[in-house]
C-alpha cells in the first residue's frame, strides 16, 4: 500500500516519512525541491504541493496523510477521487472543537468538512498546542529570564513525534476509519511550570516575568504576527485559565506507550536554549 505523505518536508509531515519508512510502509514523500529536502533513500520523493493540487503525484498510491492547506483541499480531493485514492489521515486541530465540525469559517474545519463530504475512508487528527512552540522562548531563556502573559495558563503539550507517530500507526492499522481522534501530551502544564522545567532540565536559573495581556500583545504585534492570530493565541491562553484543559490519553492508547512529556523534550533540546 503506497502511501502519499503531504508536506513531507513540514515539520510533522517529515516525522511521518520516518515513522511510516520504520513500520516497513512504501512511501512517496511530497517535496517542491527534492535536492533540499534530504528525505530518506527509502522514500519515494516525488515533486508537487498541495499547493498546486495539479502537480500531486497520485496515480498508485492508495492513501494519503494530509497536511492542512484549506485553500486547495477541495481540488486535492477532486483529483484523489478521480485517482481513485480511498484512505485520507487529514492533520487537524484541537481548535475545530464541536462548534467548529462542518464548518468552513475553521482553516481545519474546512479541511475536514472537504475530505468528509468527499467521502474518503477519512480518520482525523486533532492535537492542541505543540512542545515546538516553545523554542521562540529559547533567547529569553538564554538571557535567564521569561516573560510572558498568563503564566498559570494551563495546556496541555504535545511532542511533534507522538503527533507523527499516531499518524503512521492509523495509516497502517485496521478500526480507524471514521474516527477523531484529540490528541494531547501526557500531562497538564502551565506556561510558569514548563519554565521551571527548563531550570530543572538545564540546571540555571530562570526568572518569571509576568507581563500584561496589552504588553504581550503589543510585543507580538511588533515582530509582525498578524492582530487576529495574537488575539486568537492570547483568547486561547485566557480560556486556559478558566477552563485548564486535561490531558486525553488517545496518544496512550494507540500507541502503546506513555507520551512525551515536556521535561523529556525538553532534555533534548539542551543545546537550543542553552
Amino acid at each position: 500500500m503506497t502511501i502519499l505523505v503531504t508536506g513531507a518536508t513540514g515539520s510533522v509531515g517529515r516525522l511521518v516519512v520516518d515513522e511510516l519508512l520504520a513500520l516497513g510502509a512504501p512511501v512517496r514523500a511530497l517535496t517542491v525541491d527534492p535536492d533540499r529536502a534530504k528525505l530518506p533513500a527509502e522514500a519515494e520523493v516525488v515533486v508537487g504541493s498541495l499547493a498546486k493540487p495539479s502537480t500531486l503525484p497520485l496515480e498508485g498510491v492508495d492513501a494519503v496523510y494530509l497536511a492542512p492547506m484549506a485553500r486547495t483541499v477541495r481540488k486535492f480531493c477532486e483529483l484523489a477521487t478521480d485517482a481513485g485514492i480511498k484512505r485520507v489521515v487529514a492533520l487537524s486541530g484541537s481548535s475545530v472543537g464541536d462548534d467548529h465540525e462542518g464548518s468552513s469559517g475553521n482553516e481545519y474545519g474546512a479541511v475536514e468538512k472537504a475530505v468528509r463530504e468527499a467521502g474518503f475512508a477519512w480518520t482525523f487528527l486533532r492535537p492542541g498546542v505543540f512542545m515546538n512552540n516553545t523554542l521562540d522562548w529559547a533567547p529569553m531563556v538564554r538571557a535567564g529570564e521569561a516573560a510572558m502573559a498568563y503564566g498559570d495558563a494551563t495546556q496541555t503539550p504535545i511532542d511533534l513525534g507522538d503527533i507523527a507517530a499516531v499518524a503512521a500507526r492509523v495509516l497502517t492499522s485496521e478500526g480507524h476509519i471514521g474516527q477523531t481522534y484529540v490528541l494531547s501530551g501526557p500531562e497538564a502544564i502551565s506556561l510558569r511550570g514548563q519554565v521551571s522545567t527548563l531550570e530543572s532540565v538545564l540546571g540555571k536559573e530562570i526568572r518569571f516575568r509576568e507581563l500584561t495581556r496589552d504588553d504581550q500583545r503589543a510585543q507580538w504585534v511588533g515582530y509582525g504576527v498578524p492582530e487576529s492570530a495574537v488575539d486568537w493565541i492570547l483568547g486561547g491562553f485566557e480560556e486556559t485559565l478558566r477552563h485548564p484543559q486535561v490531558p486525553t490519553g488517545v496518544v496512550e492508547e494507540l500507541l502503546g506507550r506513555n507520551g512525551t512529556t515536556y521535561a523529556e523534550w525538553a532534555a533534548a533540546r539542551r543545546e537550543v536554549f542553552g
